[in-house]
């Protein structure tokens, strides 16, 4: 019988798992390790790393297909900065915290004594392990329903504050509120005059953020300033 604690984690996500899949989901590589060193002869301790990449993928498909049919008005151009928007470690890391995952990780001592329950690089990667956990045990339609009712919010957000408007202007505004420079944009180009593309970097507050493409300078910059402002939201 599940403890009191899957059964709320359960409840939260909206779905029934396993207790050894949901076990194997929560359990971090350093608990692994230093269960390991101090059992030597016992069965190794599954970690979540196989379950998070399968759930990366099933993640993106899902989050992929909804944009795609979402905003048929949008280009591709459009839609994967907007995707790195709703799928990134900081809204995984929200998801998690906001369905409880962190008091039930598996941690090893020392993640635990660096708050490593609070960290948004294992809670992220430990939300993408749930995800795939349900996909092993409930295929892609129940995972596909858990995943958008989690993500739905985000994917809202994301829209409103970012898609529709002028993202290099949108971006700038951000960066005055913060009292951050004036966004930095690099460009590059290739191909043949008759049929040249063009990339664009933007630095924003002295960090790069993943380059833009488009067939003009305008076009790649309004999409590099897209996903920039996107992930700082």
């Amino acid at each position: 019988m599940k403890s009191d604690q899957y059964l709320k984690l359960e409840s939260a996500l909206g779905i029934n798992l396993d207790s050894k899949l949901l076990t194997d989901a929560l359990t971090h590589r350093s608990f692994a390790n230093e269960f390991k060193l101090s059992n030597p002869k016992a069965d190794p301790v599954n970690h979540f790393e196989r379950l998070e990449f399968l759930g990366d993928s099933v993640l993106g498909l899902i989050i992929t297909e909804e944009l795609f049919n979402k905003f048929p008005e949008f280009e591709e151009g459009e839609l994967s900065p907007l995707r790195s928007g709703v799928v990134n470690s900081k809204a995984l890391a929200n998801i998690s915290r906001k369905i409880g995952v962190g008091p039930y990780l598996r941690i090893g001592r020392g993640e635990e004594v660096t708050g490593g329950r609070d960290k948004n690089s294992i809670l992220a990667d430990c939300c993408e392990a749930i995800f795939g956990a349900i996909y092993l045990e409930h295929g892609f339609e129940k995972t596909r329903a858990v995943v958008l009712k989690h993500f739905q919010e985000v994917i809202e957000q994301a829209v409103k504050l970012g898609a529709g408007i002028d993202s290099k202007t949108a971006l700038q505004d951000l960066c005055a509120t913060r009292n951050w420079p004036t966004p930095i944009y690099r460009i590059s180009e290739s191909g043949p005059d008759h049929d040249k593309s063009f990339s664009a970097v933007v630095i924003v507050n002295n960090q790069e953020y993943p380059s833009g493409h488009g067939k003009s300078k305008r076009e790649a910059e309004q999409v590099a300033a897209r996903a920039a402002y996107l992930s700082l939201l």
